[in-house]
Parts: structure tokens; sequence; C-alpha cells
């Protein structure tokens, strides 16, 4: 049963935890501005195989960067839960008459919002460098589109912390999956641009078909269609979701 007060509980201690702490906010858009501001500016001018003519390599990025902040900054929302173990949180929790499905719930929930908030906050420094955002409905429709990308990974990050037990451990394993998902996403380069093989291995990746969703939504330029994009987030949400429920009524059990 899903209990809508335990996921606000949870929602808000997110949010507390966030807004106490700057510098994570900071830490957190450092790499995609820096990418934003240096690769899309240096390459700004350059004509990439792949693009319409009337598209620029900036306006090409930002989606794709967009894409990366949600993908680092959801899937290491499993460091959260890493700490609530040893800090004990998460026991106490687990312990409570609270629904397994709802504790997911919320911290998905939590996770989401400062995934978006720093997806916004990188749109936003991209309208400051040029970028060209479309009419107010599309604006919201991206978000929506933010928000599946967010709910696919944070549920990575949640199925990872529960069966690792220590910081160094998750670190190193979501950093092996986090990166090859970025680099064969397209989000810095037309997936068409790849060796075949290569570009097999790109459909099978989740971003892939998060960032194509946001350049047909934001710039109107896509490689699949919007529909089938959002059909395969909004499946493998469900799924995630799920499968995170899963691995967490396993981990308290042993």
């Amino acid at each position: 049963m899903i209990q809508a007060r335990v996921i606000y509980v949870l929602w808000r201690r997110e949010m507390i935890k966030y807004f106490r702490v700057r510098s994570r906010i900071a830490g957190a858009i450092g790499m995609p501005a820096f990418m934003l501001i240096f690769q899309g500016m240096g390459f700004r001018k350059v004509e990439f195989p792949g693009l319409p003519a009337s598209i620029g390599y900036f306006q090409y990025l930002v989606p794709g960067i967009i894409g990366m902040t949600l993908l680092f900054t959801a899937a290491y929302a499993g460091m959260s839960v890493i700490m609530d173990k040893q800090f004990g949180f998460l026991k106490e929790v687990m312990v409570t008459p609270a629904s397994r499905i709802s504790i997911v719930l919320g911290m998905i929930s939590g996770s989401a919002t400062t995934s978006i908030i720093q997806a916004l906050i990188i749109m936003l420094m991209s309208v400051l460098l040029g970028f060209r955002l479309p009419l107010i409905h599309a604006v919201l429709f991206s978000i929506v589109i933010m928000v599946l990308i967010s709910m696919i990974f944070i549920n990575i990050g949640l199925i990872l912390s529960s069966l690792l037990k220590d910081f160094h451990g998750f670190s190193t394993v979501i950093n092996f999956i986090a990166f090859p998902l970025f680099l064969l996403s397209g989000a810095l380069f037309p997936v068409s641009n790849l060796p075949a093989p290569i570009r097999i291995l790109s459909y099978f990746d989740p971003l892939t078909y998060g960032v194509d969703a946001l350049r047909g939504i934001l710039i109107g330029h896509c490689e699949f269609s919007i529909v089938m994009n959002i059909s395969i987030l909004l499946t493998l949400s469900i799924l995630m979701i799920c499968s995170s429920s899963y691995f967490f009524r396993r981990a308290e059990i042993l």
C-alpha cells in the first residue's frame, strides 16, 4: 500500500539536506557547466555530420548536457542510502509500519526533485549563453521527460545501494556504469555517427532515448519518434521502480 505521508516525509528530508549543503549544488552542476561553456563554445561553429544545417552544435549539445546532469545526479542518489545505512537511519525507517514501496517512492521523489532542480539550473545557464528555448508548454513537457530519466537512474542507484555496503565500492561501480551510458547516449554527438557495433549498444542505453526525447521537444530534432522515446522511458521507469522495491525487501531479509 502506498502511503502519501511517508513519501512526503522522506521527500521533505531530502529537500532539507539538499538546500542546507550549498556546496553540493555547486559540485553537482560544476562538470556539466564546464562542458556546456567550454565544449559548447569551443565547437559552436563546427559543422558536425548528421546535424541539420539549421541546428548549431550548441543547440544540439544543451539537451545532452541536461541529460548528463540528470544521469549523474540521479545515479549518485544511492550514495545517500549507503550513508543512511551506516548511520542507522535506514534501519529505523525499515522497522516502522511504512510500506517498502512508500519508502522507495519517497527516496525516488526526493532525489528526482534535486535532479530536476539541477537540470533546470543548467537549462537557465544555457539560455544565458544563447540557447533558444521553445514555448513554455514544450519546456513543461521536457520536465516530464526529465522526471522519467531521473526515475530510471535513481532506481539503478538504489538497487546498487541495497547490494553494496561501502562508499568506495558504490562509487567504483556507478562510475563504471554511468560514464559508458553517457558516452553511448549521443549526448555529445549523433548516435548515427557511431560505428555499427557500438551504435547497437547505444540502443540498449536508456539515456539515448531520454536525450533524444529532450532534443525533439527543445530543438525539434530527434533520431527516433518522441512517442517511441517516451514509451521506452515510461516502461523502464515502472520496471526499475518494481526492481528497486524488490531489492529493498530482499536487503531487509538479509
